[in-house]
């Protein structure tokens, strides 16, 4: 199944579905759009939620404090409108990359690549979501899109039942906890091309510097671990 066919899928709930900005957001121009959202980026990312003030995006972004209320109800609307169009950022990497043929474990190369290029043009993004998945902003987790998550994990899953009857994943290998850890692997492949903290955790585990080494060396490494955990020494 091909990532976008996922993205359709008409699977997730009524809260699920739903949107944090208000109408008025809406009908303003893409340029002013992008302009609010990227001073919004980089006062969440610089500052994290609770210190971000919403006054200075307001100001960075040109704008007075009563149009971005009506735009956004709270700071907390601001803060998961941007949770979500994160997710629009990275479904525009992927799409641009065939997941649809090849083995598993060339879907998982392709993948690997595409979360060096993304961290690597959406750093920002990567602070966020870093910020957000932390227990301090845990009040947020109910009212949060879990479509990435969700996309993520069936999609996970899909091709390695697939792998397993092409012989390429030994059938006793759990498929969802096969999933998480390799997305769990993605996701901290995404924090240390973002990251200064994860960039020197990277450093000092594999000797791998991101800002000077080439992408490949650890994409090569971490897909010998792929096909050695899930395919047994015969691949």
């Amino acid at each position: 199944m091909k990532w976008s066919e996922l993205v359709q899928l008409d699977s997730l709930t009524p809260t699920e579905k739903g949107r944090f900005y208000k109408d008025a957001f809406e009908k303003i121009s893409p340029e002013k759009k992008e302009k609010i959202l990227t001073a919004a980026i980089h006062e969440f990312a610089q500052k994290g939620f609770n210190a971000a003030n919403i006054n200075h995006i307001a100001k960075n972004a040109g704008i007075s404090i009563g149009s971005m209320y009506n735009y956004f109800s709270s700071k907390e609307d601001l803060y998961l409108t941007l949770i979500d169009y994160g997710y629009k950022l990275l479904e525009s990497v992927i799409s641009q990359i065939d997941l649809s043929e090849g083995s598993l474990y060339d879907k998982l190369e392709k993948l690997l690549k595409a979360a060096c290029e993304y961290s690597q043009k959406y750093s920002e993004m990567i602070h966020i979501y870093i910020d957000i998945s932390s227990e301090g902003l845990s009040h947020l987790s109910e009212r949060l899109s879990r479509k990435m998550e969700s996309i993520s994990a069936l999609f996970y899953q899909k091709i390695i039942d697939a792998a397993k009857r092409d012989g390429l994943v030994l059938s006793e290998i759990d498929t969802r906890i096969a999933s998480f850890c390799i997305d769990n692997i993605l996701m901290m492949v995404q924090f240390s091309y973002a990251a200064k903290y994860y960039a020197e955790r990277l450093k000092i585990f594999t000797g791998i510097d991101p800002k000077t080494d080439n992408p490949e060396i650890l994409v090569h490494g971490i897909m010998q671990f792929f096909r050695r955990a899930l395919g047994g020494e015969k691949q």
